[in-house]
């Protein structure tokens, strides 16, 4: 237990929330997707009201939130569905084919609702909870029992987001996280899939302690599931065209401790290539400069925008939505940083023993001119993967490597994921779905002649 858990203690448990802690609030059953760092003083608007985050601080990972008024202030309380009420409404559901109603005979004339927004109000300034208030909704509704119990669990359902919101809070790691950005942003994350992504380790099977080459400019997601999936065993090394390492600013969001966060190390394509080649000289010369980069590095990451970054916290909270939405005063905790400059040890230890895979992804550089260059990097039997959003890049770098027969195995796979909605008495997939979630060329290193230097 001693490795998952977090650096603030040796009593923290990695299950439950701890102050400085990332999260992931999914408010109103995925209507909005929230990363924030919690903190005495961490605050989230929902609609026209602001909640402070610090009852959700001590709390175990999948508890529910819900909005309650009060007569001071609204409230972040902790909700526990009751079970009773859930067992009817199975029961329920199993005679909805029975039911005869229908909702033919309803006409939408905004006449059938009694309570009027006085009211409701009214019944704010006297305490009432958001509960308390969807059921006189439902009680002062004209046609509420002339619906079919699918309109009615519709109606109930669309009440109690706008007057009860909910909150559940999800602990961030790979599948959370990627989903939550293919969702509201996913030109940041190269338009990468939630099982694009599991492809992408599986083809480039990533397991423990392994030495897994990393090529990501899509902010640090694949870096921190790499990481993730090794669990503080083996190495990552991320690895960066020029001078700058790119913005890995995602893996910020995996809470990993010091002992993970320590395994992932960078390097320059340019100095893993010299050693490659064995020239100490330019490795020399290509060290200096990258310490000289790593320091000039961390004093413009301090400065830099929210617009040049996959992933920033404004005051304690990300810019995953608009930030005057959100609010945040106080101090938070510092995380374990990830991402140093691979020691020499290192360095030596992957040009001796090579890497046990390679993962690239980086949708805005030629796949080919990047292989070519980092396979060399592996060992011999290694598997590595390739991810791009278009198919003719992957397909002309496939074609290369046959002709230079660099690789064997390859294959060029498209990943496809639909959605299903599962309801009492009712299954059927979702009307809409992502078009695709890009491509990956996988294969496995071969020895040839042309690959020795």
């Amino acid at each position: 237990m001693s490795e998952n858990k977090p650096e603030s203690g040796p009593t923290v448990n990695p299950r439950v929330t701890w102050e400085g802690c990332s999260v992931l609030l999914d408010i109103n059953d995925g209507d909005r997707l929230v990363f924030a760092r919690l903190s005495a003083g961490s605050t989230l608007k929902i609609g026209n009201k602001t909640f402070s985050l610090q009852p959700l601080i001590g709390c175990p990972f999948g508890s529910l939130f819900q909005v309650e008024s009060g007569k001071e202030k609204p409230y972040l309380s902790r909700f526990i569905p009751p079970t009773e009420e859930n067992n009817v409404q199975d029961e329920g559901g199993c005679q909805l084919q029975e039911e005869s109603r229908d909702n033919r005979a309803i006409i939408d004339n905004n006449q059938a609702q009694s309570l009027t927004g006085d009211d409701i109000d009214a019944m704010r300034r006297e305490g009432a909870t958001g509960n308390e208030i969807v059921e006189a909704l439902i009680a002062n509704s004209a046609t509420f029992d002339k619906k079919t119990q699918f309109s009615q669990e519709k109606y109930r359902l669309k009440k109690q987001k706008k007057y009860a919101p909910r909150v559940l809070l999800r602990r961030p790691f790979s599948r959370s996280i990627c989903e939550a950005y293919f969702k509201k942003y996913p030109a940041r994350i190269g338009f990468l899939r939630v099982d694009a992504l599991s492809l992408l380790l599986s083809m480039a099977n990533v397991t423990a302690n392994s030495d897994v080459l990393v090529l990501d400019m899509v902010g640090g997601l694949v870096i921190g599931a790499v990481a993730e999936r090794l669990g503080g065993t083996g190495s990552v090394c991320n690895t960066y065209l020029g001078g700058k390492p790119y913005p890995m600013e995602i893996i910020r969001m995996f809470n990993f401790n010091n002992e993970i966060c320590k395994r992932v190390l960078r390097c320059s394509v340019n100095d893993l290539c010299a050693v490659q080649n064995e020239t100490s000289e330019q490795v020399s010369q290509h060290e200096d400069v990258c310490t000289m980069d790593s320091q000039s590095d961390e004093k413009i990451s301090l400065s830099v925008s929210t617009e040049e970054v996959h992933l920033s916290y404004k005051n304690g909270v990300s810019d995953l939505v608009p930030e005057n939405e959100l609010s945040t005063t106080g101090k938070t905790c510092k995380t374990p940083k990830a991402g140093e400059k691979a020691p020499k040890e290192a360095i030596q230890s992957w040009k001796e023993n090579g890497f046990s895979s390679l993962i690239i992804a980086a949708p805005e550089q030629d796949a080919w001119s990047l292989v070519k260059d980092l396979l060399p990097l592996l060992t011999y039997s290694a598997p590595f993967a390739i991810y791009h959003q278009y198919l003719q890049p992957l397909a002309t770098c496939m074609n290369n490597l046959q002709l230079e027969k660099m690789a064997i195995g390859l294959q060029l796979s498209e990943p496809w994921l639909r959605e299903y909605q599962v309801l009492p008495s009712r299954t059927h997939p979702c009307m809409q779905m992502s078009g695709s979630g890009g491509y990956i060329l996988s294969g496995t290193r071969a020895y040839s002649n042309t690959s020795q230097s």
